[in-house]
């Protein structure tokens, strides 16, 4: 977690960067904007209530093996990837938004506004101090969505690991409708949205396919060490107490004493019974 602290940091150094060099201007001709309807300031939160919900619901699902005794997935691994993906994700965004800066959409960053532009710097200090109405009131990181890579990423992971079709179906048209909100609010143009929808979906498939697939938690006894003969040293346990393990092995077993090697082995001498 403390990585993906890290990494939002540097991206919102990057985001605020571009902020300073942000020119307001008139908004662009956009097709999401000619069809969808304008909320207007007033409703401008329903796109971030809807991400927040999504956000705690996913966060809470990584979370469930250690309240529910059924449990289908590691929650470490699993941030390990999420985090994998973010990173890719975000450093093409970075690359994205400073190579072409559009005039920003959203009520904040068009001309006549003060936050539309930031005064210069008095010190490194003031660049390097990120404050939360700098992340809310940003202008100029437009290409891709911020808020849409979140989506899809956690949207992809649940459609790959969760368990309840209805849950994934619903996950799916909650981000079709964000998606939707997003370009409706004029916090992004459509361009932001659309291409968020295909890097973000090819990063995730070419990325997941560089990592280990994560093991399947039934198959708990795969995890523990094994020795040389492929015996786990649970099962080289039970030979020296002369149980083989199987319950319905009732032959009568030599008792072995030794001990088990750092390996595996067994350094044993046999005596008999």
């Amino acid at each position: 977690m403390s990585n993906m602290s890290f990494t939002q940091y540097i991206h919102g150094l990057a985001a605020r960067g571009v902020h300073y060099i942000h020119r307001p201007g008139p908004i662009l001709q956009d097709v999401g904007f000619f069809l969808l309807p304008e909320l207007g300031k007033d409703k401008a939160y329903i796109s971030e209530t809807v991400f927040t919900c999504m956000f705690l619901l996913f966060v809470l699902w990584t979370f469930h093996p250690f309240v529910f005794k059924s449990k289908k997935i590691y929650t470490v691994l699993i941030w390990c990837r999420i985090l994998a993906f973010l990173v890719a994700c975000q450093i093409l965004r970075i690359i994205t938004f400073y190579s072409t800066q559009l005039p920003g959409p959203n009520y904040h960053c068009r001309e006549g506004s003060k936050l539309a532009r930031l005064p210069r710097p008095d010190s490194i200090l003031e660049v390097l101090l990120i404050v939360p109405s700098g992340v809310l009131y940003g202008c100029g990181d437009l290409i891709f969505s911020s808020h849409m890579i979140f989506s899809l990423v956690f949207v992809r992971t649940y459609h790959k690991y969760g368990t309840r079709r209805f849950v994934k179906q619903c996950a799916w048209l909650t981000v079709v409708i964000q998606s939707l909100l997003i370009i409706a609010s004029r916090k992004h143009y459509t361009v932001d949205v659309v291409v968020a929808w295909y890097t973000v979906n090819l990063v995730v498939f070419f990325v997941d396919k560089k990592l280990p697939e994560l093991p399947d938690r039934g198959a708990s006894t795969m995890l523990l060490p094994l020795s040389k003969d492929g015996r786990t040293k649970e099962e080289n346990h039970r030979l020296l107490n002369g149980n083989s393990g199987d319950p319905s092995d009732k032959r009568p077993r030599t008792q072995i004493n030794g001990k088990i090697m750092e390996d595996g082995s067994i350094d044993a001498g046999v005596n008999g019974v």
